[in-house]
């Protein structure tokens, strides 16, 4: 028999509550508020993992421990979840499987894209140009 993935939704409600500490009720509020969302068996039945018995123990040490409410909880899993998105769009541009220092500028456009270290986008635009603004009278 294989070991069940760290993901896999193997848990029920009652199962999930007692090995986080916490009443079943409370995973139903935490559901709810979007906090931890199990997902859902044939039956509408809630499902947990591993992953989200971990995450209502984080919630529930965050809460006690460090007196942090609700809200700031779920700003926390967001900002967390953003930095996470962030590094694997990092480690993209990096080219993590070549292992060669790369180059990054911005496009005319706002866009980064990688270069060749020493080479230079080309401008759009005319470089240097002179705008002269003189103010009308009315």
């Amino acid at each position: 028999m294989a070991p069940a993935r760290y993901d896999q939704p193997s848990f029920l409600i009652s199962e999930a509550a007692a090995r986080a500490g916490m009443h079943a009720q409370t995973l139903r509020t935490y559901d709810r508020l979007g906090l931890v969302v199990p997902q859902r068996a044939t039956g509408r039945g809630r499902r947990y993992s591993e992953r989200d018995v971990d995450k209502l123990r984080e919630i529930q040490r965050l809460s006690q421990d460090e007196g942090v409410n609700l809200a700031g909880i779920a700003r926390i899993f967001e900002l967390v979840e953003e930095n996470e998105q962030l590094r694997d769009r990092l480690e993209h541009l990096l080219g993590m499987s070549g292992h060669r220092p790369r180059v990054f500028t911005a496009s005319p456009s706002g866009d980064i894209v990688a270069t060749k270290p020493g080479a230079r986008l080309r401008r759009t635009t005319t470089a240097g140009a002179l705008v002269v603004w003189r103010p009308t009278r009315d």
